[in-house]
């Protein structure tokens, strides 16, 4: 019996948890297309316009939230920080919630990842 009700709580707390953390998919497109990231990363997000750049089209949002927050974070945290100059000084003015924004919208994109098992 104590487990049914421990198994009930938590599965129920899964479910607020997701909302607490919902994203909107439009407002993330206004945000990158007013941040223009096709112009590095290209149309769809899905065609860099250099090698060194990575598609961002269909990757997993908690991936890409992640990345953006590591960015924002940069040279304070060794361990965590990303360092890009261009990165960094996209993201800084970005909230915890346009992030999960943008990220939700990338996530969205048709991309053409592989993966390999």
């Amino acid at each position: 019996m104590k487990f049914a009700f421990v198994s009930a709580v938590l599965l129920a707390s899964i479910g607020s948890v997701n909302v607490a953390f919902a994203a909107s998919i439009d407002k993330g497109q206004a945000i990158v297309e007013k941040a223009n990231c096709a112009s590095c990363h290209g149309a769809g997000l899905n065609a860099p316009i250099l090698p060194s750049y990575p598609k961002l089209a269909g990757q997993y949002p908690d991936y890409l939230y992640y990345a953006l927050k590591a960015y924002q974070v940069g040279n304070s945290n060794a361990k965590y920080g990303r360092n890009n100059a261009v990165m960094s000084s996209q993201v800084q003015t970005y909230s915890e919630s346009d992030l999960r924004d943008i990220s939700a919208y990338i996530a969205s994109l048709p991309g053409n990842f592989v993966i390999k098992k």
